[in-house]
């Protein structure tokens, strides 16, 4: 079952509204079991074709039913309104040519998944509120989040998978972050990036196995792959969807 509901988040404010998706498992009314947590960020292209941005979604619904994997996933919309969402998924101010394009309110996201949103979920859910049984997803600059996440905020998570991280927001960060945010064990974390995403001029794919690096160095648990011909869209993430699932819970 997936309740949907609109909710206002008072440090990230919006004139619109934002959606709350909140999965339980099949059989999860009929039992007293508790379940591990997932959170996953542009919550709107989780689930619904209908609610994602270009019309196609994760298709998280079907793999859940099918998989029958006992998880409660919990997916947040992101601001709506303008860059907002840019502005809301970095941790680290993004400047070009001299000047601010985008502010960090990334760690203002996170106070509110850790501080707000989890209590909540714990609170009327039947969870396993542990680090070890809560896990956090995202791809594109929500990729970069559930990296931040698993860094910053390693001790309410310790397992992340990012998909097609945006890694060039965080450039010059990755080293201070570590440093500052000694991680625990266990911590696992799945990151990807396709082969058509970007051009190997760039860096960005050779990035990934940098950023693994450090993390491993770190005491992480990596999985960094590079996936031939995937493009950037949750057409190419969705079929990654049984691989970074079981990663991180099998």
């Amino acid at each position: 079952m997936i309740r949907v509901e609109k909710i206002q988040i008072p440090t990230l404010p919006t004139k619109k509204p934002r959606r709350l998706y909140i999965y339980t498992p099949k059989g999860y009314e009929a039992s007293d079991e508790r379940y591990p947590v997932l959170y996953m960020f542009d919550g709107h292209n989780v689930f619904y074709d209908s609610h994602a941005t270009y019309g196609k979604s994760w298709g998280m619904k079907q793999y859940l039913e099918k998989s029958r994997r006992p998880l409660i996933l919990v997916a947040v919309e992101c601001n709506p309104e303008g860059e907002n969402r840019m502005n809301e998924y970095t941790p680290f101010d993004i400047w070009w040519k001299g000047r601010l394009m985008f502010e960090a309110r990334g760690q203002l996201t996170m106070d509110w998944f850790v501080n707000e949103l989890k209590p909540r979920i714990d609170r009327e859910y039947r969870t396993l509120p542990d680090r070890e049984h809560t896990l956090i997803a995202g791809s594109s600059m929500g990729g970069l989040m559930a990296l931040y996440a698993a860094v910053a905020y390693n001790g309410t998570f310790s397992r992340a998978a990012a998909l097609s991280p945006s890694l060039w927001a965080a450039r010059g960060h990755e080293a201070e972050l570590l440093k500052a945010h000694p991680l625990q064990a266990p911590t696992r974390i799945y990151m990807d990036m396709g082969t058509a995403e970007a051009d190997p001029k760039t860096g960005f794919l050779t990035g990934v196995f940098r950023t693994a690096q450090r993390l491993t160095r770190a005491g992480a648990v990596v999985d960094a792959r590079i996936v031939p011909d995937a493009r950037h869209s949750e057409a190419y993430w969705e079929q990654r969807i049984p691989v970074f699932m079981a990663y991180l819970l099998d």
